[in-house]
């Protein structure tokens, strides 16, 4: 069982990034279409020094310190019980761990671009990223919480998102040159973001479907009507989700191109619609 703020801070983190990936993709590709190759993570361009590595310092301190509340105080530091894993905090561990993994990525990626002990190259840091996102989609499919009824159906969709984002970047490191994968992890990863947001505004916020309510621990429906009302409602609430992102992906787009726009652009497009025609 989760919470508001268990899932508006993760929602927070994928979001800034997703958002951050999408744009700086896309002026990426408009400035240089030749010269594309798919990045993990973006350097910041109008800044120099430590600002210019702000996304990996957002990713490794932001894990870092939901880390730390997963861990040290939703557990209230009673890690043990009887020489065992506390069993009513086992899903605070679980998510310790998920969140391990992106610190992990952080702090190496960081180490890669910052210094030269462990100089990787890109393809290598999608595959530590795809890492992360595989030990998230393991603990959201195999969550020792029990996600049932409507509380599971969001998680369930949550879980597609995730797998997503895997596919996006494994393929994204096997096709460096692909500007779609890259355009496709960012997003996943905002996608997520925002259905994170959407679960806590509706399963702990006042978005509960009608017939629907929180009782103790778990999501419970008055009726089975209730609950295909409910996951017909977070269908519908995706499908916006999608809609806007991507409505807002085009909108960058046209404003990158005409701002940033090389004038290899209009070729690129040319050769393409050729292809079609052939």
């Amino acid at each position: 069982m989760g919470s508001f703020k268990g899932h508006v801070l993760p929602g927070t983190l994928f979001l800034l990034v997703g958002v951050w990936h999408i744009w700086s993709s896309v002026v990426r590709y408009v400035s240089n279409p030749k010269s594309f190759r798919v990045r993990v993570w973006n350097p910041i361009p109008w800044f120099d020094g430590r600002l210019k590595y702000f996304e990996l310092y957002l990713i490794a301190i932001g894990a870092f310190i939901d880390m730390c509340i997963e861990l040290l105080y939703s557990t209230h530091l009673k890690f043990f019980v009887n020489g065992v894993l506390n069993p009513s905090h086992m899903n605070d561990f679980e998510h310790s761990g998920m969140l391990l993994m992106f610190f992990v990525f952080g702090v190496v990626a960081l180490l890669s671009e910052k210094t030269s002990f462990l100089p990787l190259p890109e393809g290598a840091l999608c595959l530590i990223a795809a890492t992360a996102f595989c030990a998230e989609y393991l603990l959201f499919y195999f969550h020792s919480t029990s996600h049932k009824g409507l509380e599971g159906y969001y998680h369930l969709i949550l879980v597609l998102l995730i797998g997503l984002c895997v596919i996006s970047i494994v393929a994204g490191a096997l096709i460096q040159t692909s500007f779609p994968l890259d355009l496709c992890s960012g997003i996943a990863m905002t996608l997520q973001g925002l259905w994170f947001y959407q679960t806590a505004f509706t399963l702990y916020g006042p978005m509960m479907p009608d017939g629907c309510g929180l009782k103790g621990n778990m999501i419970s429906c008055r009726l089975s009507d209730n609950e295909v009302r409910g996951e017909l409602f977070a269908n519908f609430q995706l499908f916006t989700l999608v809609f806007i992102v991507l409505v807002a992906v085009v909108g960058s787009y046209s404003f990158a191109a005409s701002r940033y726009g090389h004038s290899d652009l209009g070729s690129v497009h040319e050769a393409g619609n050729g292809l079609e025609k052939d």
